[in-house]
């Protein structure tokens, strides 16, 4: 086959919008890809990514619970996850808004999908009296109650939601929405009129991921916290504030210290970027105009990356970012702190 060269001006006008701006979920493949990497996590599997011993029982836990999410996902009928009318998708559209909003009222079908999950998680976790106690005392929350832990997971408030009841309140969520989204037509779903919430629902991201292969090779994306659609956003800019002249990197050090190291934005003395380094499969995107972070993970130097997993298990990293006087911008749905 001869390749045709292009002419001087024929590069301009070529189409650039041809990188895919939204990549939606789908549940299934998802939620096991999300727990098989949890798994691994646990088990310590995950150069880059070390976790404490404390952390590995919640990260097996919480596979646990994702495994409920991908069996509810596949067992529920189809009109249990229906859309709003396509006259109101259309409308939402239209005016740059989300087409599955997290905020107003919800579908009450999530109901159903939230004793479902109960359901699966007792019957597959034997033996834990601890994590039946949370069950029981789930089941027994009565509609208020439960619509109330909802809402206060939907807008990341801590206070009115207990730590231990909202991962699992988030589970049923998650399923409600990424099943919806993933029935969406993304060329569609129109950016929101700020980059820094997810087009599909507006709910925060939970991480960054820089993807490989495909017409997404190297780009970076947003993963919604609730229906884990991606959205693109280019690189060395905040995800929080969308500047983009104090931003940089920090990483954990592979030696026994564990020290964050900085990376500058733009360090032309800097060594190539090698695949497979594990000082940079986790790092925490830094900005010193907002004072925030939030964690970006890289297929380039693992493929098998999982935002919110990851996100979920490199809390070492958190620490320390935190302690560098820097807050994160949206936490993780899966793990709640502070007391009601």
């Amino acid at each position: 086959m001869v390749q045709r060269l292009l002419e001087p001006g024929q590069i301009e006008s070529l189409d650039h919008t041809s990188i895919p701006r939204l990549l939606l979920p789908q549940a299934r493949s998802l939620f096991m890809a999300r727990a098989a990497r949890l798994r691994q996590l646990a088990n310590n599997d995950i150069k880059g990514i070390p976790v404490a011993e404390a952390m590995q029982g919640y990260l097996q836990l919480m596979a646990a619970v994702v495994d409920a999410q991908a069996a509810v996902a596949a067992a529920l009928p189809p009109e249990t996850f229906s859309l709003p009318p396509a006259a109101d998708i259309k409308l939402s559209i239209d005016h740059n808004m989300p087409p599955l909003p997290v905020n107003g009222a919800r579908p009450p079908e999530w109901r159903t999908v939230f004793a479902a999950l109960l359901d699966h998680l007792a019957a597959s976790i034997k033996d834990q009296p601890q994590i039946d106690a949370v069950l029981a005392e789930l089941r027994a929350l009565d509609v208020a109650q439960l619509e109330g832990c909802a809402d206060a997971v939907l807008a990341e408030l801590t206070e009115g939601v207990h730590p231990l009841h909202a991962p699992f309140v988030a589970a049923a969520l998650q399923v409600m929405w990424t099943k919806r989204a993933e029935q969406l037509d993304s060329p569609r779903v129109q950016p929101l009129v700020t980059n820094t919430l997810c087009p599909v629902c507006g709910s925060h991201p939970v991480a960054s991921v820089i993807r490989i292969g495909g017409q997404s090779q190297g780009y970076r994306y947003l993963q919604c916290s609730c229906c884990a659609s991606e959205w693109h956003m280019v690189r060395v800019k905040c995800s929080c504030c969308e500047h983009t002249s104090k931003i940089a990197y920090q990483s954990l050090e592979t030696n026994e210290d564990k020290l964050p190291v900085e990376d500058a934005v733009e360090d032309k003395n800097a060594k190539p970027n090698k695949a497979n380094d594990p000082s940079k499969v986790a790092r925490a995107e830094t900005c010193d105009d907002c004072k925030t972070y939030r964690k970006i993970f890289n297929q380039e130097h693992d493929f098998h990356v999982e935002p919110l997993a990851d996100d979920l298990a490199s809390l070492t990293l958190d620490v320390l970012v935190s302690e560098a006087g820097y807050a994160r911008a949206s936490g993780n749905p899966l793990l709640w702190f502070n007391a009601a």
